[in-house]
């Protein structure tokens, strides 16, 4: 296993986990530059995604935050949207544009509200009703399911547009949403490979897992106890902003 693949998984692990998202996104457009096989690295960063979202749900379930009954709208289609597009053979070139588009508009949106003020409980009646939120799960899971996310960085911001909860309560929602629609699209990325034989070449990547889970456990303490959530989401959407470029730049070369 590459060392230097290994430092960036974790720094990718600790900046995502710290503002409450899995680094999916990131992990995939790294997996890229390193020369990974497209049709196997959507499985491995959705097994890492997993790996670090789940602290966070399990640190928000502890707490009592979690409204599961809140979130059944939202995910009752993306699960199986999700399974239904990990499971879809796409070719290098739309993989890699889908990609780039999500890290851009990911890093643009995190860089947008580092300068922000800290929002309070979200006033007046939500506008997503539950026929809405079940067809924008979908539509996000779909997407994700493609590309290897757990679409949190899509979710969050039309949660907030729509004035679905407070700051928090939007938070644990993505994060959530972000571990099933992970866990659903990486069954259809593994079907996908068990058809065409490819499945075992994944498992080379195992020792990414323990590297994300430490760099997880870290960025959630250093996020919670030890940095302002501004200057680290300014990090993150830095590196997400070069990683983005330098991916749209491959892109541009197929």
């Amino acid at each position: 296993m590459n060392i230097v693949l290994m430092i960036l998984f974790f720094i990718t692990a600790a900046l995502y986990a710290s503002v409450g998202f899995g680094g999916g996104s990131t992990y995939n457009a790294l997996l890229v530059m390193a020369g990974t096989d497209v049709l196997i690295l959507p499985m491995v960063a959705l097994a890492c995604n997993i790996t670090v979202v789940s602290g966070n749900v399990a640190r928000y379930w502890r707490a009592g935050l979690l409204d599961f009954r809140r979130y059944v709208p939202l995910v009752i289609l993306s699960i199986p949207m999700a399974f239904l597009g990990g499971s879809l053979p796409v070719s290098q070139k739309l993989f890699i544009g889908l990609l780039a588009a999500a890290l851009l508009f990911a890093g643009a949106r995190l860089l947008w509200t580092s300068f922000q003020k800290p929002a309070g409980d979200a006033g007046g009646e939500s506008r997503i009703g539950p026929v809405s939120a079940a067809l924008i799960g979908g539509a996000v899971g779909f997407y994700s399911g493609i590309v290897g996310i757990g679409g949190g960085i899509f979710l969050a911001p039309i949660l907030h547009f729509a004035r679905w909860g407070s700051g928090k309560a939007i938070a644990v929602a993505c994060s959530f949403f972000i571990l099933v629609n992970s866990a659903s699209g990486l069954s259809g990325q593994g079907s996908k490979l068990a058809d065409i034989g490819q499945l075992e070449a994944a498992y080379a990547y195992w020792p990414l897992l323990p590297t994300v889970l430490i760099g997880g456990l870290i960025g959630n303490y250093l996020g919670t106890f030890k940095f302002s959530e501004s200057w680290i989401k300014r990090m993150t959407a830095i590196l997400i902003l070069v990683v983005a470029l330098r991916l749209t730049l491959k892109w541009f070369t197929l």
